[in-house]
């Protein structure tokens, strides 16, 4: 396997020295358009090959689709549960890849309870046993210990409320437990997984929008500093989600919007675990309850149809908003009212086009396709899946350009921040910080000490007193847990180039409003400075 050849900071110097070697004529091996999970997965795969590779995108990193997930690692259960049986394998032998070698700092396992009530009939109940039994077999067969994701169990009806206490008692009969992978931040995989294609070599652009795109490369807008140029490459990959009909005019897909509520909590008893609730009259279908590390629960989630162009920051409607709560309502004591949801966020998915009448009965499947210009698009697929899809593509690249390229390397390969979990609990630095950044976390907090032990001494009131140079290991405002020391790095080495990416994409403050506002005057003083 290459090692890093290159730094794996991102930051407005390395941004550009890449733009002038690429806009100066460097021709590449691999163009990618698209920052999302599947185009610096490419890229990441590209790069490992030793391929000279080059990623363009028009706004930030996970700008779109990636970081509306569910901030789940999904094992395939569902597939399973629709009888395609290679894709629940593949999602289950994906979630063990980033489980355990990918991004353990990022990932955790994830209790999901579903209550059994008295309401259920027993053919409901024989499906959750078997669905669950069935799950765990899809983890023995990818691979993943017990000592990773738990053997399933039941709970009585005790345990069940021990764990979400908000659930209804009145006819709770018992809980079955199972286990799932969770990411503590989608967006940070990304940035991770970028981060590491870089210091593979790879040129990561943001802020550069590809007006034309054919097999031999693209013609580019430099949307931060002015200018076009032209890019040049022996093959093109076009991973841009949703979007990719716009650079490629015969990919047609079947879009659909998921929707998540952002909740307390406190409101919900502080949940021990996940909860899993039925769509009532749907198949297969449930709203979810999964609590994160930050004082946060997540519900969601919808599955709606869009029509038309899909926009850049798709909406969550009042109906979709009132679903949710209508749906995990029927299985709580004390109603979620309108009042608990702190903020709300909306993706979409890019689906290939099917028979099933509704977007949630589509397949999750990925195709590959090459376009009569040359260039491949990627499309379909699922978060979890991403390193697959991304393996494919480059594949289709190296087949079709005869690229000078070996086989698929990422399949142990950790990103930045990566180690075993035994080496990541002995890390001397915040859970908090730890579970975002990994190894570097470390990094975070010296690199904040090192530029206030600088700033203070000069008695300069500039950074260290108006935006807390001096303070930089403190909150960024009451009620945030995010440091001036996180915004530090997130500018210094993660790519971020304005407030918008700090606070949407690099911290997620942005997901609650209210939190987003109080941090936003520190951020932008740090930025300006």
């Amino acid at each position: 396997m290459t090692g890093p050849v290159r730094s794996t900071s991102l930051n407005r110097d390395r941004r550009a020295v890449d733009l002038d070697a690429l806009a100066g004529g460097e021709v590449l091996d691999l163009l990618v358009v698209g920052g999302g999970v599947t185009g610096v997965g490419v890229a990441l795969d590209a790069a490992t090959r030793g391929l000279r590779v080059g990623l363009l995108e028009r706004h930030d990193l996970a700008f779109g689709t990636s970081r509306w997930s569910s901030k789940l690692v999904h094992g395939g259960l569902r597939y399973l549960a629709s009888g395609d049986v290679r894709l629940a394998h593949q999602s289950a032998v994906e979630r063990n890849v980033l489980l355990r070698y990918t991004a353990p700092h990022l990932t955790r396992a994830l209790p999901m309870v579903v209550p059994i009530t008295d309401r259920m009939s027993r053919r409901e109940i024989r499906q959750v046993r078997v669905g669950v039994l069935a799950g765990d077999l899809l983890r023995a067969a990818a691979g993943t210990p017990r000592g990773l994701l738990p053997r399933p169990r039941r709970l009585s009806a005790t345990e069940t409320l021990s764990v979400l206490p908000a659930v209804r008692a009145a006819g709770l009969r018992a809980g079955v437990l199972t286990w799932d992978g969770q990411l503590t931040d989608d967006a940070r995989l990304v940035v991770a997984l970028a981060r590491t294609a870089a210091g593979h070599g790879a040129r990561v652009l943001t802020r550069t929008r590809v007006t034309a795109l054919d097999g031999s490369g693209a013609q580019v807008t430099d949307t931060l500093g002015g200018g076009t140029f032209e890019v040049r490459a022996r093959s093109v990959v076009n991973a841009t989600g949703v979007w990719a009909g716009a650079l490629a005019p015969e990919v047609t897909l079947r879009p659909s919007r998921g929707t998540h509520l952002v909740v307390r909590a406190a409101a919900l008893g502080n949940p021990g675990a996940g909860l899993t609730v039925p769509v009532p009259g749907e198949r297969n279908r449930y709203v979810f309850v999964l609590p994160q590390r930050d004082g946060h629960v997540y519900v969601g989630l919808t599955d709606e149809p869009v029509d038309g162009d899909p926009p850049d920051l798709p909406e969550p409607t009042r109906r979709e908003i009132r679903f949710l709560l209508d749906t995990v309502n029927a299985a709580l004591d004390l109603p979620l009212a309108d009042t608990d949801v702190l903020g709300a966020f909306a993706g979409m998915r890019p689906l290939l086009p099917g028979s099933a009448g509704a977007t949630a009965d589509l397949s999750r499947r990925h195709v590959v396709a090459r376009g009569p210009d040359g260039v491949l698009t990627v499309v379909g697929g699922k978060l979890t899946t991403y390193r697959a899809m991304a393996a494919d593509a480059v594949d289709a690249a190296v087949r079709h350009a005869g690229l000078p390229a070996g086989p698929c390397r990422t399949r142990r390969l950790p990103a930045v921040g990566a180690a075993p979990r035994g080496t990541l609990a002995r890390i001397r630095a915040p859970r908090r910080l730890v579970d975002r950044y990994g190894t570097e976390a470390g990094r975070v907090l010296a690199e904040a000490a090192e530029t206030a032990g600088v700033a203070e001494p000069a008695g300069r009131t500039g950074l260290a007193r108006s935006a807390g140079t001096g303070h930089l290991l403190r909150p960024l405002a009451e009620g945030v847990e995010v440091t001036g020391a996180e915004v530090l790095f997130a500018i210094r080495h993660e790519g971020a180039l304005d407030a918008e990416d700090v606070l949407d994409r690099r911290t997620r403050l942005g997901l609650v409003p209210a939190e987003r506002r109080a941090a936003l005057p520190c951020v932008r003083d740090l930025l300006a400075r």
